[in-house]
């Protein structure tokens, strides 16, 4: 059988409901290019075995995932992308995802450390977002 595309990986601390972070995750690879159509998510007893959390967690966002048209179940085989987030800006996330680095590296010797780095960055991206709206 052919290994899954994705890793996933649970943050406790975030405060967001573990079946919801797989959703998330998902989303996240399908928009970034990393899963496309075809690619195969770990199977329940792979996620259960790597990320130690309930089958039911698993199957919970495999089904919303699976609602929203993004992946289908093939019983026996496996759970497969059907559909993909990527749209036509990818070529730009390279120089962008470089930039990103560039910033994080500078947060990082300016003395940040990742929680001060993720609080900073959410909130000029919701002040940022909240003005374009405006």
């Amino acid at each position: 059988m052919e290994q899954p595309v994705i890793e996933f990986h649970l943050d406790g601390r975030s405060g967001v409901s573990p079946y919801l972070q797989l959703v998330q995750q998902v989303r996240h690879a399908l928009r970034l290019g990393l899963l496309r159509e075809g690619d195969r998510l770990p199977t329940v007893k792979e996620a259960v075995a790597q990320l130690a959390i309930n089958a039911n967690t698993v199957l919970k966002a495999y089904r919303e995932l699976e609602h929203e048209g993004l992946v289908a179940a093939r019983p026996g085989v496996g759970t497969f992308v059907t559909a993909t987030l990527a749209d036509t800006s990818l070529a730009a996330h390279g120089p962008l995802r470089l930039e990103l680095q560039r910033w994080l590296a500078k947060a990082r010797r300016a003395g940040l450390d990742e929680e001060s780095i993720e609080a900073l960055f959410m909130t000029t991206f919701r002040t940022t977002a909240q003005e374009d709206i405006a």
